[in-house]
């Protein structure tokens, strides 16, 4: 039996817990396979909006399992909090959420770590969302890290304590001013270790092998964007895992040869959230109406989305790189009222046009090359059919499949699960 994967082929906020959500029905496993809980997935349904940090999506469906993968990061007092903010809707989670033993563990030092490095560094910040990801995925690969794992062990405070007077030392080299109280944060961390325990911990490679040899449906989880990827993205403004369909597989322990599906998420538009290039980005009234309208605020971070119109170099590149197999566009609902569209085809990079996505693209080196299409003026967010679509929308469709040469399946037209078109 195989996997699916489901990714953000942007720089994240793609909305692919929305279509997690609605694909999961689908799938007997939920897998989450990187990232830590400054990645927010959105769902909305039955006129409520949740907002997932660590757990998988498909959380809400009452038969699928969800695995946090081995190469998530957990912060322990995030992850109970959002376990509380769940309990009134009545889950069962002890039977429906399972962690990989793997999995690292975001300490209170690392997000005082994270806080340090960050005020240091002064203009040249690259907005870390100061959850302490960076500084846990340095100690995995600096093999100083603790796991979920250790919480089993006898000697798990010991080795607590070791890595966090270790992180203590770092904090003075940084030589700022940061205030916290370490005893207060180490108190709400124990007692949210103790919350974690309750749950059931497993070696997830083996499950998930397991569960493809019984025929289960397996679908795989992604955090953020392809973009942000810290080996294919736009590095160093990138996050500090590998968030391309490759992550899957050293994320979950599922072999390459056992995807089959990957499903690439964008929107109809980009966004971008905190520092780094960002060719298409929009600072005049067309990129203030997509994000009023969009409402292209961090679901966690609660900061303004940079918008701009979409970028079909980044998006080929990001169809390249993971091997994409069938694309979803959402927040199509967003451009209407446009009366023109603009869609960057090329880069114009050191004076000549290019259609690759080149190692730098800073501003001093690449300017958009731009295609012009008509705008829509009808609000689609009531559409129930492709057939209903206006014509421009089909042909703004039609354009991005021919280009980036894979079938847009899904175009989801508001935040809704039942805004949701199959085409």
């Amino acid at each position: 039996m195989t996997a699916d994967l489901l990714l953000g082929l942007q720089w994240g906020d793609e909305g692919k817990g929305k279509i997690v959500d609605v694909l999961t029905s689908n799938y007997d496993i939920i897998a989450r396979f990187q990232g830590g809980p400054n990645a927010g997935h959105t769902l909305e349904f039955d006129g409520i909006k949740h907002v997932l940090r660590t757990i998988p999506s498909g959380i809400f469906h009452k038969t699928a399992i969800n695995i946090i993968g081995n190469g998530v990061v957990i912060d322990p007092v995030v992850f109970q909090k959002e376990i509380e903010g769940l309990e009134k809707f009545n889950l069962d989670i002890k039977s429906k959420l399972i962690i990989s033993r793997k999995a690292h563990l975001i300490l209170p030092t690392h997000r005082l770590l994270d806080a340090a490095s960050e005020a240091s560094k002064g203009k040249a910040k690259i907005g870390s969302t100061l959850k302490g990801i960076g500084p846990t995925y340095m100690d995995k690969t600096g093999r100083n890290g603790l796991r979920v794992g250790d919480i089993e062990l006898e000697d798990f405070a010991d080795r607590y304590r070791a890595l966090a007077d270790k992180h203590e030392a770092m904090i003075e080299f940084y030589d700022v001013a940061i205030q916290y109280n370490l005893e207060e944060l180490e108190k709400e961390f124990f007692e949210a270790i103790e919350e974690i325990k309750k749950l059931d911990f497993i070696d997830s490679e083996e499950y998930l092998h397991q569960a493809q040899k019984a025929g289960k449906s397996i679908l795989c989880e992604g955090a953020q964007g392809s973009l942000l990827d810290v080996d294919f993205g736009t590095y160093p403004f990138v996050t500090s895992s590998n968030t391309t369909a490759a992550g899957a597989c050293t994320g979950l322990g599922i072999a390459p040869n056992k995807i089959k599906e990957v499903y690439g998420i964008f929107k109809a538009y980009v966004t971008r959230v905190g520092s780094g290039p960002f060719p298409t980005e929009l600072f005049d009234e067309d990129g203030a109406t997509m994000a009023r309208v969009g409402n292209e605020f961090g679901s966690v971070t609660g900061r303004q989305r940079r918008c701009g119109w979409l970028d079909l170099v980044a998006l080929k590149y990001a169809v390249q790189i993971n091997g994409v197999t069938q694309l979803m566009m959402m927040k199509g609902d967003v451009l209407s009222g446009f009366e023109t569209l603009k869609v960057c085809t090329e880069y114009n990079y050191k004076g000549k046009n290019i259609s690759h996505f080149p190692y730098n693209i800073e501003p001093e080196n690449v300017t958009p090359v731009y295609q012009d299409f008509k705008g829509w003026q009808a609000d689609l967010t009531g559409m129930t059919t492709y057939d209903e679509l206006p014509i421009e929308l089909k042909e703004y469709i039609e354009f991005i499949e021919k280009e980036v040469e894979v079938p847009i399946k899904i175009v989801s037209v508001g935040p809704d699960r039942k805004q949701t078109i199959l085409k």
